[in-house]
């Protein structure tokens, strides 16, 4: 079983920057990757970026060049997220993939508004 905690949500302004952390806690020992989802009001959940832990990465495209993403060894999640705009308001999700199961933290609250 895997935990997974985030923190860093909150209101900014647009252009404004935050980073995300995400702890985990647990079996961490056989997770395959970890990724940021992102769900905004009325929408759907979606990918925002991954990582595994020898550096490979992927973005979705809107945030490619604003966002990073990083991990210390699936212990710790991070999402730098520089000039950040309205369209990036919501709820942030971490994820692990495990071979077992996937899991998911509670999510942070992002909001991008002036």
């Amino acid at each position: 079983q895997v935990s997974l905690v985030e923190s860093g949500g909150g209101l900014v302004q647009p252009g404004g920057s935050l980073r995300l952390s995400c702890a985990a806690s647990g079996n961490i020992f056989s997770i395959l990757s970890m990724a940021w989802y992102r769900q905004a009001p009325g929408k759907q959940r979606e990918l925002v970026a991954s990582t595994t832990n020898d550096g490979e990465t992927s973005y979705k495209d809107s945030v490619k060049g604003r966002f990073t993403i990083s991990t210390d060894n699936y212990r710790f999640l991070f999402l730098q997220m520089n000039n950040l705009q309205p369209e990036d308001t919501a709820v942030y999700y971490c994820n692990a993939r495990h071979p077992i199961n996937n899991y998911w933290g509670q999510g942070t609250q992002v909001t991008v508004s002036s």
